[in-house]
């Protein structure tokens, strides 16, 4: 790739293209949780699937608290409508 392929952009200096950021067909955001029992674990997810409910009520999510959980990470899965909607997940967790 050449310099002249993507220009740095004036008002915020990047020089990459949106396209790079919101990749087409990611629209699954991991969540790693790390609590010493299942109660903990679970309430603690339960704080990210509001997060990710306030960006789209329709989100799915892969935790079934029926089932033996492996805990230290506990990892769940959420999958969102689009890739936006997971990108904007991400960046409202990072305050979580």
């Amino acid at each position: 790739m050449s310099q002249e392929e993507y220009q740095v952009c004036d008002a915020c200096g990047v020089t990459a293209e949106m396209g790079f950021v919101i990749g087409e067909g990611d629209e699954v955001a991991e969540v790693e949780v790390f609590a010493e029992d299942k109660a903990t674990a679970v309430a603690e997810f339960q704080r990210y699937l509001d997060l990710a409910k306030q960006v789209n009520e329709k989100v799915i999510h892969d935790l079934d608290e029926n089932s033996k959980l492996s805990l230290n990470p506990l990892t769940v899965k959420l999958k969102f409508e689009c890739s936006a909607e997971k990108l904007i997940f991400e960046l409202r967790s990072r305050s979580l």
